[in-house]
């Protein structure tokens, strides 16, 4: 349907001319001598009124108004259609959008046929309140015998025929475990040992590029003890030669380190094969000490690490 500009009433066959008046020629119509109506050659531009006579204003004016009425009609009528389509629109986008966010609520559809969910069918989550325990610290299983349970021995602390600590490799010499801590000593250390309850030396022997170091992790009850020993340390511990090793460190200057790390002291001597004296400058001796050092140390703290996690496994225990 067209809403353009006004249109004038037209007439069919057998119609009625409204608004009450008789029917009329068109101004398409020829009038009596065949000419079109209005006189000079030119379309009446009134219909509905009688050549040479005046249009009836009143008619045209009613025809006009009852046309703007209709067509607002119209216009009124299309609008209401098209606000109910909308607000159907909107209706169902709502309800689709509260369904949607039912169904990811309640965790998907139910089957067909089956009852919506109850209360009692998904209970809400309970929590204790009782807060949990912290996770076991390694650092309480090497610092107390009592505690540190695991076996202990040399091809624990010192596993396998070689090491590599930041891409330098350390071939393994020989290794010793003792019960006699003051006879794997050189100078005072053995009896500071004794003094302070050590149990056990273990040592291992690593080489590189004609620089070889003895490690010993000395065992005390307690860390109290440990750390004592560590604070009165004179001397070092003896290196320790055999399986491709050559004897190093006598009647030479060789490097010694002492430390501690919970019940136990892990100490280092270091020195050349061929029995040069090492100086401040010799970086590879240096470098060699801090390696195997560093290496017992991680060791050391494995094996608490590996205790506290198997606790925590089993907290009844």
């Amino acid at each position: 349907m067209s809403f353009g500009g006004p249109q004038w009433p037209q007439q069919g066959p057998g119609q009625q001319q409204p608004y009450g008046q008789q029917p009329q020629p068109q101004p398409w119509q020829g009038g009596p001598q065949g000419g079109p109506q209005g006189g000079q050659g030119q379309p009446n531009p009134f219909p509905g009124a009688q050549p040479g006579h005046t249009p009836d204003w009143g008619a045209l004016a009613d025809a006009s108004a009852a046309r703007d009425k209709r067509r607002r009609g119209l216009l009124i009528g299309g609008g209401v259609l098209a606000v109910l389509a909308v607000g159907a629109a909107v209706a169902t986008a709502v309800v689709l959008t509260d369904k949607s966010n039912d169904e990811a609520k309640n965790g998907g559809p139910s089957p067909t046929g089956s009852a919506a969910p109850t209360d009692s069918a998904s209970p809400a989550p309970t929590f204790s309140s009782v807060a949990p325990l912290p996770p076991p610290n390694p650092m309480d299983f090497i610092s107390d015998a009592k505690k540190d349970k695991a076996p202990l021995s040399a091809e624990g602390l010192f596993p396998g025929k070689k090491l590599t600590m930041n891409g330098r490799p350390y071939q393994k010499g020989a290794t010793s475990s003792t019960t006699d801590c003051a006879a794997v000593t050189q100078g005072g250390l053995g009896p500071v040992l004794k003094a302070n309850g050590c149990t056990r030396v273990i040592r291992a022997t690593y080489v590189k590029d004609g620089v070889a170091v003895t490690v010993g992790v000395a065992v005390f009850p307690t860390d109290e003890k440990a750390l004592k020993a560590k604070q009165q340390a004179t001397g070092g511990i003896a290196p320790l030669a055999g399986s491709g090793v050559a004897d190093f460190c006598h009647a030479t200057v060789c490097l010694r380190r002492t430390n501690a790390i919970g019940r136990y002291v892990y100490l280092t001597q270091t020195g050349f094969t061929n029995g040069t004296k090492v100086t401040k400058g010799d970086k590879a001796v240096f470098q060699t000490a801090d390696d195997l050092g560093t290496f017992a140390f991680n060791q050391i703290y494995a094996r608490g690490r590996a205790q506290a996690s198997a606790a925590a496994g089993a907290p009844g225990e």
